[in-house]
């Protein structure tokens, strides 16, 4: 999981750089076409068909849809608001896994972690700070994001076990392709020849996209949910080290009290979740 969190915040800086030259339907496209075509090739390797009636069960199709939404929005949050902020508000997502994997997958969650999750909630609201002056409404694309992330793990989660995670790779990126289309047709951009630099940066997310997206279902098929989860933390090191260090960005106050207080949540969760023993 903590590989997988590296992954993602370098994944993301990339994906932010190239925001600023190219359309973000197109940059969807090309990095789901990129990370599609290696996982496609991986499972050919191992003589394995790339499509089998497990791909249209309940939950694959339910976790396509949350991850198009969760791609498509929080690609938008990177490219519009700084990445410091999108990656604290994607921590909730955690949050919103284990109190899913409770009422969804029924894993005993006490009140103690119960209220680590309002906890955590909180730390989101001072992050967003609805009602004032600081409130930024392109920070909802971030919730909205985080929201279908979170469903996303669930429903890999409840995924036919025959599906290895090369496959869920493959249907994972084709799904950021489909947002990238629909997004490109509401946006109405022309796509544009990538410089040098911008197919760096697309390469170097598609490389990074990979190797964290097959950390992340390993770790999400393999593990608890409710222990394995609060790992995604150390997103928040690694996102807002490479926020600061590449775009110059600052630490609000409201960034370092919602983060104090998401990060305690996840501790909780995480000490809660090792004591807590199996459901008779």
């Amino acid at each position: 999981m903590i590989a997988a969190m590296a992954g993602f915040a370098v994944e993301d800086a990339l994906l932010k750089a190239a925001a600023t030259v190219l359309p973000i339907g197109q940059i969807l496209i090309v990095f789901g076409l990129g990370g599609a075509a290696v996982f496609a090739a991986l499972i050919r390797i191992s003589d394995a068909a790339l499509y089998t009636p497990d791909v249209r069960s309940r939950p694959m199709l339910i976790r396509i849809v949350f991850e198009i939404t969760g791609r498509l929005f929080y690609v938008l949050a990177i490219a519009l608001i700084p990445l410091s902020t999108a990656t604290v508000i994607l921590q909730a997502t955690p949050i919103v896994v284990v109190a899913g994997a409770a009422l969804v997958f029924r894993e005993r969650v006490g009140w103690r972690r119960w209220t680590a999750i309002i906890v955590g909630l909180c730390g989101v609201m001072v992050i967003l700070k609805p009602g004032t002056d600081g409130f930024s409404a392109l920070s909802i694309l971030a919730v909205i994001g985080m929201l279908g992330f979170a469903g996303r793990d669930l429903a890999s989660r409840a995924a036919p076990a025959a599906l290895s995670t090369a496959m869920l790779g493959l249907y994972g990126f084709l799904s950021v392709v489909a947002a990238g289309a629909l997004f490109a047709l509401w946006e109405g951009r022309v796509f544009l020849l990538p410089d040098s630099a911008s197919t760096m940066y697309l390469l170097g997310a598609v490389a990074a996209g990979i190797c964290a997206y097959s950390s992340l279902m390993k770790a999400m098929r393999t593990g608890e949910v409710s222990a394995v989860t609060p790992f995604r933390y150390t997103r928040l090191i690694f996102g807002i080290g490479l926020g600061m260090l590449l775009f110059g960005e600052a630490l609000t106050p409201s960034i370092l009290i919602g983060s104090a207080l998401i990060v305690v949540s996840g501790l909780v969760i995480l000490w809660r979740g090792k004591k807590a023993k199996p459901p008779v």
